[in-house]
């Protein structure tokens, strides 16, 4: 008797939970034209940060390539030059790509990165149509130039070498040479 009182009773409890369910009010997300804000430690879109000069953080020593356990990040170094300063550093990163087909937004990178060039945005919006826009170039990564910056190449304006910048000891700069 009580096999037959447990098969009458399941389907019975079953729609209980759909009728429970059935009368609440629908929350629909509005996505595309109400976006919510994130919190403020989310992990998005990647960014190659820059000194208050202008000049680029990244010195390609390839430390976030290596990092990576996607291997989404690929990085070519070069070295600077007195004519051509791309960073405060002997090296700069030449080549900087991300390839967002693979990369699993972990900020392993963010962490193996010395000089914190590398940072994460909020942007979370990275689907496309193309297979081949989602491998973002350096100009795509870099920080957009801020009043007062100036783009690279140019000569170091807030210290005397490297250690300057690194340390924090900047001096500001007077004027676009650099006079002070």
């Amino acid at each position: 008797m009580a096999s037959l009182k447990e098969q009458f009773w399941d389907p019975v409890a079953g729609f209980g939970v759909t009728f429970r369910t059935m009368f609440r009010r629908v929350v629909t997300e509005q996505y595309p034209f109400e976006k919510k804000p994130t919190a403020p430690r989310f992990h998005g879109r990647h960014q190659l940060t820059r000194w208050p000069d202008g000049l680029e953080k990244c010195i390609g020593c390839e430390l976030c390539a290596w990092a990576c356990p996607a291997d989404a990040i690929y990085v070519e170094g070069a070295s600077n030059t007195d004519d051509e300063r791309f960073s405060p550093g002997e090296r700069y990163g030449r080549v900087y790509q991300i390839n967002y087909l693979r990369c699993i937004l972990c900020g392993l990178c963010i962490e193996a990165c010395p000089t914190r060039a590398l940072t994460m945005t909020n942007e979370y919006e990275l689907a496309d149509s193309s297979r081949e826009s989602l491998i973002y170039e350096k100009s795509d990564l870099l920080a957009p130039l801020l009043p007062g910056m100036e783009q690279p190449p140019h000569p170091m304006r807030l210290g005397d070498d490297e250690g300057d910048y690194y340390r924090g000891a900047v001096r500001p700069a007077s004027g676009p040479e650099g006079d002070a």
